[in-house]
């Protein structure tokens, strides 16, 4: 599952995604589109609760390689760009990334589906379609009015401004901003507190999380649903089991 310009590497239920194209400062090509398309994939299938994205060198990602971009255009749902970016917003699973330097275009618009974002301190977000005569993807034109509001919105996708770590985390665009060097550490600490909670519920509220169901009431319903069926299952057994195990002892 891995390309000379990306690794890809699953470890029980976390698979790790690492751009380690550094001397292109990790803009994208359609191999490592189509590499992390099928491990999104896969994911859904194979036991993965947690997707954590990387980078390597001073960047995250300086967006799609535009040589191999315009050699391979994306054509149809079954681009891999289109596949990957379709993966992201769909996936069921836990997605994480660290970021440091410059993440550009696709580097920003992705994060848009994470569910953490930890940026270190030089992290700088940028999304400067409008300079390339291009419109915005990955759903960033309803994504980001709905995160910061329609006239920041603006700034962003109209203007294309670079976003400092700092103002990222105010805008809600990053989850935190954590110093130099100490993204991926702490992206693998946030990780192993996520991996010791019940697998059941940390996923099945991520589903409720992405669903589509906007009325409040179905919504209500769906949760409940999924509510009833998190009591039958062994994970609360387990986990009623032990709290009444500890008053016991305490008593």
């Amino acid at each position: 599952m891995s390309t000379p310009d990306i690794d890809i590497a699953r470890d029980g239920a976390v698979i790790r995604i690492r751009f380690n194209r550094p001397a292109k400062r990790n803009a994208l090509t359609v191999a490592m589109y189509a590499a992390m398309a099928d491990a999104l994939t896969a994911a859904e299938t194979n036991g993965t609760a947690i997707v954590l994205f990387s980078a390597a060198g001073p960047g995250f990602c300086a967006g799609n390689d535009l040589v191999d971009f315009m050699s391979n255009p994306p054509s149809g749902e079954d681009a891999p760009v289109t596949r990957f970016l379709r993966g992201l917003a769909a996936s069921t699973r836990i997605l994480i990334a660290a970021v440091q330097g410059r993440a550009v275009g696709v580097g920003t618009t992705m994060l848009l589906h994470c569910d953490f974002v930890l940026a270190e301190e030089d992290a700088i977000l940028q999304m400067p379609f409008t300079d390339l005569a291009l419109v915005p993807e990955a759903g960033s034109s309803l994504l980001v009015p709905r995160l910061v509001g329609a006239r920041r919105a603006a700034d962003l996708l109209l203007l294309g401004e670079p976003v400092p770590a700092a103002r990222a985390e105010t805008l809600g665009l990053v989850n935190r901003v954590v110093p130099g060097g100490q993204g991926l550490p702490e992206a693998e600490a946030l990780t192993a507190r996520l991996l010791e909670k019940p697998r059941g519920a940390l996923l099945a509220t991520k589903r409720l999380m992405v669903s589509p169901t906007t009325e409040l009431a179905a919504r209500m319903t769906e949760e409940g649903a999924a509510f009833a069926a998190g009591l039958q299952s062994p994970e609360f057994a387990a986990t009623v089991a032990k709290f009444f195990a500890s008053r016991a002892k305490a008593a």
